[in-house]
C-alpha cells in the first residue's frame, strides 16, 4: 500500500511542530541539546517551533496524509566563495528566541554548519519525523524516496546529518553514504554527515 504524501501548508504549522517534538524526545542529540526529561519537555518543543519555521519560510515540509510523518527539506545553493566565512549571526538569534541560557542551541548549529558541504548545490534534510506510535512502518523511508525521486529529476545531490547509528543505517539502505568526517558532540554523541549522488 502506498503513503499518501502532501506538501505543508500553514495550517499544518501546530501539528507538525508537535510532531518534531514528539519524534524527537528520545533521540541522542535532543537529549544532548536538553539534558533532563523534564527539561526536555517543557524546552524542546521551542527548538522544533523555530526549524519548523525557518523551513516554512525558506523550505519544503512533506507531511503524510495522515500526520503522522514529515521530512523538511532546504535548497542550499553552492557557497560563493567571495562571500568569505563570515560569523553567521542565525545560531545566536536562534538560541537567544529559544531558550537563551542553553548555549548548546547555538553550539549545535555552529558544529552541524561546520561539517556541512559547500562546494556545491544540494538538498538538505534537515529533519525528519515519525510519531512513537507509527515508527517502524515504512514512513520515513516513503517521505525520503519521494523526495529523493525529485532530487534525481532535478540531477541534484543530497544530503543529511544522522543522529543515530539506526538511522545511518535507514540512510544508507536509501543509496546515502558517510561522507567520513563524523561529528561527535562535546560529552555527547556522535552524527554522521550523509551525501548521496543524483541517480541519472
Amino acid at each position: 500500500m502506498g503513503v499518501a504524501i502532501r506538501t505543508a501548508g500553514e495550517d499544518d504549522r501546530e501539528p507538525v511542530i508537535r510532531l518534531l517534538d514528539e519524534a524527537f524526545q528520545d533521540d541522542p542529540v535532543s537529549g544532548w541539546v536538553f539534558p533532563g526529561v523534564e527539561y526536555r519537555r517543557t524546552t524542546h518543543s521551542r527548538l522544533m517551533a523555530a526549524f519548523t519555521d525557518a523551513v516554512f519560510a525558506e523550505g519544503r515540509i512533506d507531511v503524510t496524509e495522515d500526520g503522522t510523518a514529515c521530512a523538511l527539506w532546504l535548497s542550499v545553493p553552492a557557497a560563493d566563495p567571495a562571500d568569505g566565512h563570515a560569523d553567521d549571526p542565525a545560531p545566536a538569534q536562534v538560541r537567544e528566541a529559544v531558550d537563551p541560557d542553553n548555549e548548546r542551541v547555538e553550539l549545535i548549529a555552529r558544529l552541524t554548519a561546520g561539517i556541512h558541504p559547500s562546494d556545491r548545490a544540494h538538498a538538505y534534510l534537515w529533519m525528519i519525523g515519525v510519531a512513537p506510535g507509527q515508527q517502524g512502518r515504512g514512513l520515513g523511508t516513503a517521505l525520503i524516496a519521494a523526495a529523493l525521486d525529485r532530487c534525481d529529476r532535478a540531477g541534484l545531490p543530497a544530503y543529511l546529518e544522522a543522529s543515530s547509528a539506526r538511522s545511518r543505517m535507514l540512510y544508507e539502505r536509501l543509496g546515502f553514504e558517510f561522507t567520513g568526517r563524523a561529528l561527535t558532540l562535546p560529552d555527547g554523541p556522535t552524527m554522521w554527515p550523509m551525501w548521496r549522488e543524483a541517480l541519472r
